[in-house]
């Protein structure tokens, strides 16, 4: 019998939530360390007309025309969004963890993955709007190379989410749906790989320092992020709101327009335009993620241990 009322263990446990609150913040703390690499990336994924350079150069031209405070713009909102993110995919994750752990079975890293696609697939509906306004609050007040792209004016959030429904409709919000939900395989892929290299790492009990934890983050990350980067492009361009394609809002019509946009970069920029921007990405992502993985299992750790469960989480 659970502390709360009967509930099943896994869904409404203190340890649950002191997974999904590390996770919120881990993530929170390390992308205010790399936000400017998240800024380099936006633009160079967005805006066609802006020539693909090296992350340092992109970095130094925002500052140039737009000043320091711009490679931040958007910061709020973003966090606020990766924050409630973090924490739903975290506490999926790990109720889903803690709900099949006696359960029968596959492969390890089968369970894995599919833990993932769950937590992602509940992620993505819960968390889209959210994500759809901050790329537009992100990239407003741009200097676009693109004359196409037109500025947008939101006042805040909330002011994005009451212009955006009044001026485009409700499902506009989830106008990015349907490449979020295909891109549930990247935190999928990289939490099979993280936590399968983790569990070799740490057997016979071997205790795995930070620096591993790091390193074994970004690798992780590295390769979820270069099997999906084409379609966080697309991710990114129908987030921003200003393509019009397909009017069909069915799964049809989404489909339709992720291919346009893919055979269209293709045609524009060569194979190659689809990862415009990943070295901004990688750098991005990469450390991002290896910094939230130490500090997510340094708050776990340290809370665990003042709250007297003294035994290890075995992930």
């Amino acid at each position: 019998m659970s502390a709360n009322g009967g509930a099943p263990a896994g869904v409404l446990s203190y340890e649950t939530l002191v997974h999904a609150v590390a996770g919120a913040m881990g993530s929170v703390t390390a992308m205010t360390v790399f936000f400017p690499l998240d800024t380099a990336k936006s633009r160079l994924q967005v805006d066609e007309k802006r020539k693909s350079k090296s992350t340092h150069i992109i970095l130094a031209e925002i500052v140039k025309e737009e000043g320091l405070l711009s490679l931040y713009r958007g910061w709020f909102p973003v966090i606020s969004s990766l924050c409630c993110s973090n924490f739903v995919y975290f506490y999926t994750f790990n109720t889903l963890k803690k709900l099949t752990v006696s359960g029968p079975g596959k492969s390890r890293p089968g369970k894995d993955l599919l833990m993932g696609i769950v937590s992602g697939v509940v992620n993505v509906i819960l968390t889209t709007p959210m994500w759809v306004v901050n790329t537009r609050l992100k990239l407003q007040g741009v200097k676009f190379r693109n004359e196409e792209l037109h500025q947008t004016q939101y006042r805040g959030m909330f002011d994005a989410f009451s212009q955006i429904i009044a001026n485009e409709g409700v499902g506009t919000l989830w106008s990015s749906t349907l490449p979020s939900l295909i891109l549930v395989l990247n935190p999928a892929v990289q939490f099979m790989f993280y936590e399968g290299m983790k569990r070799r790492a740490g057997k016979g009990g071997r205790k795995i320092s930070s620096a591993e934890i790091f390193v074994i983050g970004a690798i992780a990350k590295a390769v979820a992020t270069t099997a999906t980067y084409p379609l966080q492009t697309v991710q990114a361009i129908l987030r921003f709101g200003q393509y019009r394609g397909e009017e069909n809002s069915g799964v049809l019509g989404g489909l339709s327009n992720i291919f346009f946009l893919l055979m269209d970069r293709i045609k524009r920029n060569g194979f190659l335009g689809l990862y415009k921007g990943l070295e901004a990405k990688l750098l991005q992502t990469v450390l991002t993620a290896a910094l939230m993985f130490v500090v997510y299992e340094k708050i776990t750790a340290v809370t665990f241990k003042a709250m007297g469960l003294n035994k290890k989480l075995k992930r």
